[in-house]
């Protein structure tokens, strides 16, 4: 089990393949497996790494209220420890919102960035049309937080994957490794719910960074992420974006095959530019 120590922090991580740095940062309530249907066909191409972020899985939970600053402080730090900077950095959910909030304070860590659906509600808090759908999202991320303050992690796992991440019976359709992964990550889940800043990102940190970024998103999400990277788009030189047409929230799970081929054609792209 490979493990390396940053910001006082024990974080697990793997890594293989040969070429460039890829570095593959996860979401909410899961851990480095969310990306093992993905890693093989990268790591053809490139040299990948993933970890379980703090407080997931195999690395260590500190006590205390986190921050989303310091995931993004880790991923730099685990970065440059193994050698990893500058690289392609991928992030999903949370995960995605952890390299954008790293890629705004330290853009020479980057060669590109692809990111998937980062839940920034704060972002688009103020677009009038999708007002009552943050809202309503807001509404169900307290009610599954509350479920855990209750001392259910069960009830609080299954509400968040079957009314706000991927619809009715999702939970059922999971594998029980899946399953027990949620249910044994949902502290840490709660403890992001308590930072104050966990949703938020100023489109305007990102004016200097100015490598490739790649934005997409699922054509059976929410309407309100494609605000969210309307907004971002603006302070990104380099954007593209993508549509998935036939996922949601985790293209790389449903999808793998064509989330491999979109990633390695746009950062092959980026390497010639």
């Amino acid at each position: 089990m490979a493990r390396v120590e940053v910001n006082g922090v024990g974080l697990f991580f793997e890594a293989g393949g040969d070429g460039d740095p890829l570095v593959l940062v996860h979401g909410s309530w899961v851990d480095h497996h969310n990306w093992d249907a993905v890693v093989h066909g990268l790591a053809l191409r490139y040299r990948v790494l993933v970890y379980d972020r703090r407080g997931h899985s195999e690395s260590d939970r500190p006590d205390g209220q986190g921050t989303r600053r310091e995931d993004e402080d880790d991923l730099g730090a685990l970065m440059e420890v193994l050698g990893f900077a500058p690289a392609y950095v991928v992030g999903n959910s949370f995960g995605a919102s952890t390299a954008l909030g790293l890629a705004a304070r330290r853009p020479e860590l980057f060669r590109g960035i692809a990111v998937h659906e980062p839940p920034l509600l704060d972002v688009v808090a103020d677009v009038p049309e999708y007002r009552e759908q943050v809202a309503e999202t807001r509404r169900l991320l307290g009610a599954c937080a509350d479920r855990l303050r209750e001392g259910d992690a069960l009830a609080g796992a299954r509400q968040f994957v079957d009314e706000v991440a991927f619809g009715p019976g999702a939970w059922e359709q999971c594998p029980t490794k899946v399953k027990e992964t949620f249910v044994a990550n949902a502290p840490t889940f709660l403890d992001e719910q308590g930072d104050p800043l966990w949703a938020a990102l100023d489109p305007s940190e990102l004016h200097d960074f100015t490598a490739p970024a790649l934005l997409s998103r699922g054509a059976h999400s929410p309407p309100w992420f494609g605000a969210v990277f309307d907004r971002l788009a603006g302070a990104l030189p380099w954007a593209r974006t993508h549509v998935y047409e036939g996922a949601g929230h985790t293209p790389h799970v449903t999808d793998p095959e064509e989330f491999t081929a979109v990633l390695t054609a746009f950062f092959d792209e980026a390497g010639r530019s």
